[in-house]
């Protein structure tokens, strides 16, 4: 069985008791540090008025960030993957040529 840890993170100067599996610590503080500066940039903008609703912003800023990595990385793999098609394309050709016997020249007499 999995045992998890209480871990205390800070976001908007607020203590938040979260649980944590072992090893993972440094990932939840890496991801509470983030979390709490997108609040802050939308705290900074003064666009957006309540904790609740910056809160709420901050996630969909960082849903957004995430969808955004994952189709880039999406495409990318694509990309990748019909280079790696195209080569094999040209390996199987370079195959074939290599195994088609060269016609020797005939001569009529």
């Amino acid at each position: 069985m999995n045992k998890v840890n209480p871990i205390a993170v800070k976001i908007l100067n607020k203590e938040f008791q979260v649980s944590c599996p072992p090893g993972s610590e440094e990932q939840l503080f890496e991801a509470a540090h983030y979390l709490d500066q997108k609040i802050r940039e939308i705290r900074k903008n003064g666009r957006v008025i309540g904790i609740e609703r910056m809160t709420i912003m901050a996630a969909l800023n960082i849903a957004h960030e995430l969808l955004a990595s994952r189709h880039e990385k999406d495409a990318d793999l694509q990309s990748l993957n019909e280079q790696i098609e195209r080569l094999q394309n040209k390996i199987d050709q370079a195959l074939i040529d290599e195994t088609i016997p060269e016609k020797s020249p005939s001569h009529s007499f």
